[in-house]
């Protein structure tokens, strides 16, 4: 494994492309621990240690904890997400977005300035929300804002907004001249950042005798196991087999070759364990203006960890990874593409025929697939509720670490057999994430 890892700086653009990212990542990190002005921390934080199973606590997560500390990254890439995440639906109903995704290039080129635009929109608004929310809080009788009005508003919109795009832009150059994706890898960075807390949090219960040595054992052994579980599913795809026609064009004969179509179990990503997310956090997030009796109430039943959390919670996952896969995969274009350069399942007709069987096995390997990671979603809260332990190193957190890191390691895989190097896989080759972030 060491000479592996020497390898990948033997190769001159790979080192360039792999230093290049982590001095982005480092700057991403540095700005992440810059405050904006006008706010007390120590009140914010003390708010947040309550809004875990809320909609602010799980934004927080995405953000690498910017948001609980006011920083001027604290909307993070956030809302570039929701704007991608935004045009991707928007472009199964309008028809001008839709001709644009099938444009190729330029089209794609078209959407991404779509999408940064909506970006800035979205960050103004959200930062101004940010801001009449953090006048409005008071824990423990201390004032986040000291001295609230149109200043500090105007400021708050101008310095989050100026760190969303500038989060933005580093995810751009890391996608465009460094390893890996660079949205996806700021995100990863992100949840990376609680692990260390957590890993003290249970070394200091473990010293203080709150929970035994066996139990910790326990732990990290499922942390491994569920770990593993992800990569294989994760990378797990039903294969559908595709032979083309031989075609004589001129004088050279075109095609006459096999090759499968990959359909991943997860071909949404975690995008449905985010969709999910936000709909439950909402009554969370709405009870908290309300001291009434029936807030507290519905604040009880929909607490993390609850039996109703978890079985609403698991329910969303498994339509949205439905709802979000007949978005991202459309059967009959895969048909009319196949048919076009004349390939065909065997034994299945061209046309509504192969659009009919890769519905139909999407529709098979989706389910298992979206029950998996329902499971995974809601591992760490019941692991909780058994040990008492701070884990919080699965659902969304774990997914992201994994399919990034298998992103970047495919990535780097490549360029170490491009130059004749062997890869980190003996005997076989990394496939790529089905999903998408």
């Amino acid at each position: 494994m060491w000479d592996k890892i020497q390898n990948i700086f033997r190769i001159p653009e790979l080192r360039k492309k792999i230093l290049f990212t982590v001095a982005l990542l480092v700057i991403y990190r540095i700005g992440g621990h810059l405050p904006t002005a006008g706010i007390d921390t120590n009140a914010l934080a003390e708010f947040f240690r309550a809004q875990r199973g809320s909609l602010f606590g799980m934004y927080d997560l995405f953000v690498g904890g910017n948001l609980s500390r006011a920083t001027i990254f604290a909307l993070g890439i956030m809302p570039y997400i929701s704007s991608s995440i935004m045009m991707q639906l928007l472009g199964a109903v309008i028809p001008f977005l839709e001709k644009l995704q099938k444009e190729g290039e330029a089209g794609r080129k078209k959407i991404n300035q779509y999408t940064r635009y909506a970006t800035v929109g979205l960050a103004l608004f959200q930062s101004y929300g940010i801001a009449l929310f953090l006048e409005s809080l008071s824990p423990n009788g201390m004032a986040v804002v000291p001295h609230p009005g149109f200043g500090f508003r105007l400021l708050t919109m101008i310095t989050m907004t100026a760190g969303t795009v500038f989060v933005m832009w580093l995810g751009e150059r890391i996608t465009e001249r460094g390893i890996g994706n660079g949205i996806s890898m700021i995100i990863f960075v992100g949840c990376l950042d609680m692990i260390p807390g957590q890993v003290i949090q249970t070394l200091t219960a473990l010293w203080a005798g709150a929970v035994g040595a066996v139990t910790v054992i326990l732990m990290l052994v499922v942390v491994v196991l569920v770990t593993a579980a992800v990569v294989l599913m994760t990378q797990a795809s039903r294969k559908i087999p595709v032979q083309y026609a031989k075609r004589v064009v001129g004088r050279k004969i075109y095609g006459g070759q096999n090759t499968y179509i990959p359909l991943s179990f997860n071909s949404a990503g975690v995008i449905p364990i985010i969709f999910a997310q936000s709909v439950l956090a909402f009554p969370m997030t709405f009870v908290t203006f309300f001291k009434a009796d029936w807030a507290q109430g519905v604040a009880a039943l929909f607490t993390t960890g609850s039996w109703l959390y978890n079985v609403i919670y698991a329910l969303l996952i498994i339509f949205f990874a439905y709802f979000y896969t007949a978005i991202v995969i459309n059967p009959n274009d895969l048909a009319d593409n196949m048919k076009k350069y004349g390939g065909f399942v065997p034994g299945i007709r061209p046309g509504s025929k192969t659009a009919e069987y890769v519905d139909r096995i999407l529709t098979r390997i989706t389910l298992p697939g979206a029950i998996f990671f329902a499971i995974i979603a809601i591992l760490p809260t019941v692991l909780m509720s058994l040990t008492g332990l701070p884990i919080y190193f699965g659902g969304t957190t774990l997914l992201i670490i994994v399919g990034v890191a298998l992103d970047t390691l495919k990535q780097i895989e490549s360029h170490l057999l491009m130059r004749h190097y062997e890869g980190f896989i003996k005997g076989g080759k990394l496939s790529g994430r089905g999903g998408r972030m």
